[in-house]
């Protein structure tokens, strides 16, 4: 186990803050990139990434990798990836604990694993796969969802931190998916906070939601709700000092809103954690194999 710099609190950075990042926006210390939005061969979109590079440490999070599919995983997707990787130095590379396609097809949707023993193990060893392939560290976040299966066995925390253990691999809790998942489905949120491995805690994901009355849809449209801020300190009590980012990908507000939604991170966050152990987060061990994807 090694240690970074922590780099603080970051923005998913969308086309509509472009220009105002590349001037130097105040209190964004960092940014990630949705990494099929730059897995191209050339044109503006790269452009912009250059440029903001150049100012922001930046990291990668995909939403095609289809980790949890039962077909092989995707060996061009991955060689651009990496290729992506190497132009961008991220601090590291994420993705979600799910399955969104089968037979060539794209659900576009981040469809939720059986939570069992065997699946565990099985996804964990692709997750291992790719990210010795890869090269560098990487993390699987915890998804929302809005079914459950009759195969399922185990408790979704103890899934995520059985997969997390066995991959030796990051986790990107994200706070909010979590809220939404104890609603939809009565968890323990909580209780799901103490059931995971504290080391393996290396990013946090806050976001909006739509509340419908007797569910919650995980939209990313709106300012982040009361009860995820109470679940991000509490996070923070049992993780300690982990580096956070907010998301948003519909009714994108002006950036001096999300700006003010990341102060209050900061707030919340120097709150509950010792100001001497925000220099530093753990970052997994990688061996990179010979080859690559």
């Amino acid at each position: 186990m090694s240690t970074v710099t922590h780099p603080g609190f970051g923005l998913g950075l969308r086309p509509v803050h472009y220009a105002e990042l590349a001037a130097g926006a105040p209190a964004v210390d960092w940014l990630e990139i949705i990494s099929e939005n730059f897995m191209v061969d050339g044109g503006r979109p790269l452009e912009w990434l250059d440029r903001l590079r150049a100012r922001y440490p930046m990291v990668m999070h995909g939403v095609s990798l289809s980790i949890g599919s039962a077909e092989p995983l995707n060996r061009e997707y991955l060689v651009r990836l990496r290729q992506l990787a190497e132009r961008v130095q991220p601090l590291w590379l994420s993705d979600h604990l799910c399955w969104s396609g089968l037979g060539g097809a794209h659900s576009h949707d981040l469809l939720p694993l059986p939570m069992t023993p065997r699946i565990a193990h099985w996804v964990a060893d692709r997750i291992a796969a790719v990210q010795d392939g890869l090269g560098r560290p990487f993390l699987i976040e915890n998804v929302s969802s809005y079914l459950d299966y009759q195969a399922s066995t185990m408790p979704e925390a103890e899934f995520v931190a059985s997969v997390c253990e066995r991959a030796d691999c990051g986790l990107l809790l994200d706070v909010n998916n979590v809220h939404v998942n104890a609603v939809n489905q009565g968890l323990d949120a909580l209780a799901y906070l103490d059931t995971l491995p504290a080391g393996r805690v290396r990013q946090i994901h806050l976001a909006g939601h739509t509340d419908r009355g007797d569910h919650l849809i995980d939209t990313h449209d709106a300012a982040i709700a009361e009860p995820v801020w109470q679940l991000y300190a509490e996070a923070l009590r049992r993780f300690g000092p982990v580096p956070t980012l907010i998301e948003r990908d519909d009714r994108i507000p002006p950036l001096a809103e999300l700006v003010a939604e990341l102060d209050r991170a900061r707030c919340v966050a120097a709150q509950v954690v010792h100001p001497d152990r925000l220099d530093a987060v753990p970052v997994s061990r990688v061996t990179s194999r010979a080859g690559g994807p």
